[in-house]
């Protein structure tokens, strides 16, 4: 396999998908994000496609991963506060932490549905303009803040083994519920760690994310990291797909080529 090694600045994108691909058997296709401090710097992408309506942030993102298309965004194209305010495009004022409108809908009390925002991990509003996403092998983001990777369970637990394999931590994420992007891309963006998130029902409804997905969202750097792991536990025999070893079975030879060391 290719190794996901950098040059400087400049990361062998198509090399990591390649790579993830063939680890992980992926469906979806790997996309990068990047906020920019100007509009003009968010035009200026090769290939960038401008969204001629309305939309959540879920459908523009779904537009890279699902259709393969690179696509930039401003506040003006995007459907109201929240999808605007995790990005950082829009403040995070009084008004927005209140979150009236989900009152008797998502909440049954004002006070729930306060907590729900105030839990939200988002980017701080003043510093961009704008956000691209598109496919990470097509290095139009070069590199991208976050890369977003798509996988069931199985394929997931894999990779987050792959982060861990060198320099363990234990990961600890949270669950916000409704405005699930917050988990993702929200929390990765804002922190720069890896951010993993149960898609929530706008981004299914909206984005169609299908039952089976998880979402991830980490840093490049990260997923090269992941890479790496997911290479090194390959070789060990600790690969994807899952092969079930049988509920009945005598476990012992099976347990003594995956946990143990001979």
């Amino acid at each position: 396999m290719q190794q996901a090694a950098t040059q400087g600045e400049t990361l062998d994108l198509a090399g990591m998908v390649a790579d993830l691909n063939s680890l992980l058997r992926l469906k979806t296709t790997v996309i990068g994000m990047k906020m920019f401090a100007r509009v003009e710097e968010m035009t200026a992408i090769p290939k960038i496609r401008r969204p001629t309506a309305i939309h959540t942030t879920d459908q523009i993102v779904s537009m890279a991963s699902r259709l393969g298309w690179t696509v930039g965004i401003t506040a003006d194209d995007l459907v109201g506060s929240q999808c605007r305010a995790v990005i950082g495009l829009a403040p995070q004022d009084e008004k927005w932490l209140a979150g009236q409108a989900y009152v008797g809908v998502w909440h049954e009390t004002a006070e729930d549905a306060r907590k729900r925002q105030e839990a939200l991990d988002v980017v701080a509003f003043g510093k961009y303009q704008a956000l691209v996403v598109s496919p990470l092998a097509s290095g139009r983001l070069n590199p991208p803040d976050i890369c977003l990777v798509y996988a069931t369970p199985g394929q997931m637990i894999i990779l987050i083994n792959g982060l861990q394999y060198t320099g363990y931590k234990k990961f600890e994420w949270g669950v916000v519920g409704e405005t699930a992007c917050a988990d993702s891309w929200g929390r990765a963006l804002k922190t720069g760690e890896p951010s993993l998130s149960l898609p929530c029902y706008a981004e299914r409804r909206y984005g169609g994310v299908p039952d089976e997905e998880m979402l991830m969202a980490l840093s490049p750097k990260h997923l090269a990291k992941a890479i790496t792991g997911m290479n090194a536990l390959a070789k060990n025999g600790l690969r994807y797909p899952i092969a079930p070893y049988g509920i009945q079975s005598d476990v012992r030879a099976g347990m003594g080529v995956s946990y143990a060391r001979k």
